[in-house]
């Protein structure tokens, strides 16, 4: 069983090469957006919680978060690795998260880093921009400071897996398929 976390700055590519990598090796991909929007269209006792956050624009607790991680990692009975998208984003998160697999029984086995230079990313953002209908991906001054975000609030996670020796990092400049065949490489080289 594979376990790992896809990690990056926003627009490096995660979300597609999470979706290449879930078929390839039949991973569970786990992304908490869709975990958020699944628990509170389900009206769950954790969505009512983070919708009340939510609803004000303010971030879900982390507990709550890893709540609903716990129960959706709870429900793989099939023996099949994940995947995590988008988690964890900060240095509690990822103690929380060690935590959780600790008391299921399960370990990591790498968090793969995508490489992205701060000008790429802005291109990239920008690019999906003229369809996603996000307004946050149509200005410059926004994907900047979400680039400064990621690089203040969540490199912290990547040292912080770094220094258990489970981190890979993998250039994410490139074509989709070049890129998915070097995290292919990192993945059966664990």
């Amino acid at each position: 069983m594979i376990n790992l976390i896809l990690f990056g700055p926003p627009g490096s590519g995660k979300g597609t090469q999470a979706e290449k990598l879930e078929d390839k090796y039949h991973l569970h991909h786990v992304s908490t957006g869709d975990l958020f929007r699944n628990e509170i269209s389900n009206e769950t006792v954790l969505g009512l919680k983070a919708k009340k956050f939510i609803d004000k624009g303010n971030l879900v607790p982390d507990e709550i978060t890893i709540g609903m991680l716990k129960k959706k990692l709870e429900s793989f009975d099939d023996g099949m690795g994940f995947l995590l998208d988008g988690f964890p984003r900060t240095e509690e998160q990822a103690v929380a998260l060690d935590k959780l697999m600790d008391d299921l029984k399960i370990s990591l086995n790498s968090l793969l880093a995508l490489e992205v230079p701060e000008e790429e990313v802005i291109a990239r953002i920008l690019n999906r921009g003229k369809t996603s209908g996000r307004s946050d991906d149509n200005d410059t001054e926004i994907i900047k400071n979400r680039f400064k975000t990621y690089e203040e609030v969540t490199c912290p996670v990547f040292r912080h897996y770094e220094k258990q020796g489970k981190t890979k990092r993998v250039d994410g400049v490139g074509g989709i398929d070049e890129i998915f065949h070097r995290l292919c490489q990192e993945i059966e080289s664990l």
